[in-house]
């Protein structure tokens, strides 16, 4: 891994936090992620599921952690089942944790080799009477891929048919909404990388640019920096692509008068940073993309206020979909006839600002959280407005990390440029004017 040690003590607390909100005598089990196949004889890169690496660390394809806190064994309330590595793997795969490794990472100190796994669970099943089976539960998640945890759940429902199973998502989401200061530190550090990519582009950008330039521009400080690489797919959109929201091409060229819209973020211990930058590619606003900026910015300004403890989501949405329709009867692009005629189902400024204005960061981009509970310490929200009009090949959005604490908030990416002077003047710089 790139990224640096982490503390243990993340990991074992985590760990007690889940057990704890477990009923008694149950057994709880989670898997790696599977890898999957690019093509005959590769793999995608593997990326660890969140909720094994939240409750141990371990960064690494097929593994399995078992947590059974009423186990007569003590030897079994915590286990690791790790691949064991042979000559072969050494050669074409590289190192694999050994057994101390795992106990350095994780705290755990009952690690095993992944064949004694099928051996010893029915063992430990024949003591538990719930089993704590993990999915994933991300309600923006579609499922159509049996993923290795459904999976395994589905075998070992069809072997032990007469053991009482049980959701662990609901704990899991309820854990992971609140992040420790150790987690936010991590997010944090992922958000600093972003930043420094974010000045890098500054520097870098011309009319002429290709999009696929600045994007290797942006991995290459995320990679000299330590992250892990891209959190996500960037969007690199020039002109009219910024109006398309999930643009994944990076393949135009950036001309002269238009605007670049960025949507990037780096990836950090396995946590993540989510970053919206608009910048004009010649390093000058024109008047009218300078008005739409401005109207962007003040609306996540205002939005940024209303990131407290206590705040509903979803009376939140509401809040900042008026701000974004003052904004957008000032710019021309609605009137106060299409205000009136509008449908609550339906409102206007959806025209123009068409997706959701926040979501909850950490383990996943798009992390687990409950969109109509209220909002708490500790919990991490994006806040990202914008605008976007197609007419005239222009699209805007902002965004930044919010952390909520008991005093009000704290912005992750405050001292990343957001200002438009600030964004001028630094890509001046770069021809030394």
């Amino acid at each position: 891994m790139k990224y640096e040690t982490i503390n243990n003590d993340l990991f074992k607390l985590n760990r007690k936090n889940f057990t704890e909100k477990l009923q008694s005598n149950s057994i709880a089990i989670f898997h790696s992620n599977d890898e999957f196949p690019r093509s005959g004889d590769q793999h995608f890169p593997f990326k660890q599921n969140a909720d094994i690496f939240y409750l141990s660390g371990i960064d690494q394809e097929k593994s399995v952690l078992v947590l059974f806190p009423d186990c007569p064994d003590p030897k079994y309330r915590e286990a690791l089942f790790l691949l064991e590595t042979n000559e072969h793997i050494a050669v074409w795969e590289g190192h694999k944790y050994t057994k101390e490794e795992a106990r350095q990472v994780s705290g755990i100190q009952s690690v095993f080799w992944l064949q004694e796994y099928e051996k010893l669970l029915p063992l430990l099943l024949h003591y538990a009477e719930k089993v704590y089976l993990n999915s994933n539960e991300n309600d923006r998640y579609v499922h159509t891929v049996p993923y290795r945890d459904l999976r395994m759940g589905r075998e070992l429902m069809a072997a032990f048919p007469l053991h009482h199973y049980v959701r662990s998502a609901p704990i899991i989401r309820a854990l992971r909404e609140i992040k420790s200061t150790t987690e936010v530190e991590l997010i944090r550090k992922a958000c600093n990388i972003t930043g420094k990519a974010f000045r890098r582009v500054l520097g870098f950008v011309n009319p002429g640019v290709k999009e696929y330039e600045i994007e290797a521009e942006i991995i290459h400080e995320f990679i000299r920096s330590r992250a892990s690489g891209h959190a996500y797919h960037p969007i690199i959109a020039s002109g009219a692509s910024a109006c398309v929201l999930h643009y994944g091409e990076n393949n135009k060229e950036c001309k002269d008068g238009e605007v670049i819209l960025m949507d990037f973020g780096a990836e950090y211990g396995n946590y993540n940073a989510d970053l919206t930058r608009s910048i004009p590619v010649n390093g000058r606003f024109t008047d009218r993309q300078r008005a739409v900026y401005n109207a962007v910015l003040r609306v996540m300004k205002e939005a940024i206020q209303l990131l407290v403890p206590g705040t509903v989501p979803m009376e939140y949405t509401k809040e900042v979909g008026k701000l974004m329709e003052s904004e957008l009867l000032s710019l021309g692009l609605i009137s106060r006839h299409d205000v009136e005629k509008q449908r609550e189902e339906a409102p206007v400024y959806k025209k123009y600002f068409m997706h959701g204005i926040s979501h909850h960061l950490g383990l996943d981009v798009h992390d687990i959280g409950h969109r109509y509970q209220k909002m708490a310490p500790g919990m991490v929200f994006t806040c990202e407005p914008g605008i976007y009009i197609p007419e005239e090949g222009l699209g805007i959005r902002l965004e930044n990390d919010i952390l909520i604490t008991e005093d009000g908030n704290i912005d992750l990416m405050g001292g990343i440029p957001v200002e438009i002077e600030e964004i001028e003047d630094l890509m001046l710089l770069r021809n030394g004017l």
